[in-house]
């Protein structure tokens, strides 16, 4: 198993930028490559983005243009910026790893809230 830890949310205003972090220590040394989702409150949760073990990235449309995924292999880490964010990006963002039927690991999530 992978341990994985999301970092960066917070309070922002619409038209803000975060950066936010997710950090999991050997995922890439299994081949994993790593998935962004977000939960609002009431809503289902949603994907946002993924990024291959390769580096190959893809987006939901309601974030593509604005939100770019990114990895840094030698820090186990992989980072979602976000920017021009709306009111209705506020959620709570979580990271789980993907790619081989192995990849199943969570984090616990970090709350994004972005006020009008």
């Amino acid at each position: 198993r992978v341990q994985v830890v999301e970092s960066g949310g917070g309070s922002v205003q619409a038209g803000g930028s975060l950066r936010l972090s997710c950090r999991a220590p050997g995922f890439t040394s299994v081949n994993c490559g790593m998935d962004w989702y977000r939960q609002a409150a009431g809503k289902q949760r949603e994907w946002v983005s993924s990024i291959s073990t390769y580096g190959s990235t893809s987006y939901s449309d309601s974030v593509k243009g604005r939100f770019t995924t990114s990895q840094d292999k030698a820090k186990d880490t992989v980072y979602l910026q976000m920017n021009s964010l709306k009111p209705e990006d506020t959620a709570m963002y979580s990271c789980k790893t993907s790619g081989k039927w192995w990849c199943e690991d969570w984090g616990q999530g970090t709350q994004v809230t972005v006020s009008s």
